[in-house]
């Protein structure tokens, strides 16, 4: 897990996660990209995040896709992300091909409605709260 101020450097993540494991004997990569839409008016989204619960969460994933003889990778935006730029990248490798799509597929899924990460629009320089575009938390206060 990997976080970074602001928009993400796709082609070095990823690059250097495909150099990583460029001895593993994984037979399938599969990566994923999220981009900041324009809509809305938006000219950025914001993000927090509370890292231990995302590194719990992220290690809980890690377990299941070793549990399939896979990996899961994935790093996020923390602050402003100008619109048509990377706020989030993963991937899974793995032996197999429908191990990595199934998995991809499911972790990207989760993360968008379990990960504890906060946004924001940002319009005129000013953040504001998206909460429908907000995941809430059993037990966080306000947002509980």
């Amino acid at each position: 897990m990997e976080l970074y101020q602001g928009s993400l450097e796709v082609k070095e993540i990823f690059g250097r996660w495909l150099d990583e494991q460029a001895a593993s004997n994984y037979g399938a990569y599969v990566p994923f990209v999220g981009i900041i839409r324009a809509e809305d008016g938006i000219e950025a989204l914001s993000f927090d995040i509370y890292e231990p619960i995302l590194k719990k969460w992220f290690d809980e994933w890690q377990a299941r896709a070793m549990e399939r003889g896979a990996i899961v990778k994935m790093a996020h935006a923390v602050g402003d992300v100008p619109i048509h730029t990377s706020s989030y990248v993963s991937a899974v490798f793995s032996p197999k091909r429908r191990v990595a799509l199934e998995l991809i597929e499911e972790f990207v899924e989760d993360f968008k409605a379990n990960a504890p990460i906060w946004k924001y629009d940002v319009k005129n320089g000013k953040r504001i709260y998206a909460e429908d575009r907000s995941t809430p938390m059993d037990g966080a206060g306000l947002l509980a």
